[in-house]
């Protein structure tokens, strides 16, 4: 027979008997803080994809949208088909001034469309790109946009030059760019107001 001392030594060394391992206060909160800090770094990680995810769908659809008013379909000869009984039918007008109505909205279609596209593509490269300063507008990412909207239109009229209906232009090219580059300028102009209302509200 071995002595209550001996037994209680071998006990220890074998495992059993052994005091459960307790964590300091300390060691507890960190592991919780850790947790929490994680969980937190996961749900901003899906949110940041998630918006990364809509800005380049609704930016790969608008490319789809010019994509189809390149093609002969919307050419001036089926988009005044549409236009002129329509126009001819609310407003009384005139062939002849149809066709100068027709020719500015057309303009104005090229000066909307290109002014989107700018904008999502600031939106899609400031969601892909973003700063550590939290800043919603970068040279950096207008300027992408803008080479990015001079490329697509560019493309656009290169196209439009193969089809027998439509007509490349470069001056549309360059009245694409300019819409871009007025886009950006309205948005920093419309940031800058917002932001100094947010902080007038603070």
């Amino acid at each position: 027979m071995l002595p209550d001392a001996a037994r209680t030594s071998l006990g220890q060394r074998g495992g059993r008997g052994r005091p459960p391992l307790r964590l300091r206060s300390g060691q507890a909160d960190s592991r919780r803080d850790g947790g929490a800090t994680e969980c937190g770094r996961n749900i901003r990680l899906s949110s940041d994809r998630h918006h990364l995810l809509k800005a380049w769908i609704a930016l790969i659809l608008w490319l789809i949208v010019i994509a189809i008013e390149s093609s002969a379909y919307l050419s001036a000869h089926n988009t005044g088909r549409i236009l002129y009984p329509l126009l001819h039918f609310l407003f009384g007008l005139s062939h002849s001034r149809f066709e100068h109505w027709h020719f500015y909205m057309r303009k104005g279609g090229h000066v909307f469309g290109y002014a989107l596209l700018s904008i999502l593509l600031f939106r899609a490269w400031r969601e892909t790109l973003p700063v550590a300063s939290g800043a919603k507008w970068t040279f950096r990412w207008a300027n992408i946009a803008v080479l990015g909207t001079a490329l697509v239109a560019g493309l656009d009229e290169w196209h439009q030059s193969y089809i027998p209906s439509r007509t490349g232009s470069v001056h549309d090219v360059i009245l694409d760019t300019c819409a871009g580059i007025g886009a950006q300028l309205l948005l920093v102009l419309w940031l800058k107001l917002w932001t100094s209302r947010e902080l007038h509200r603070t």
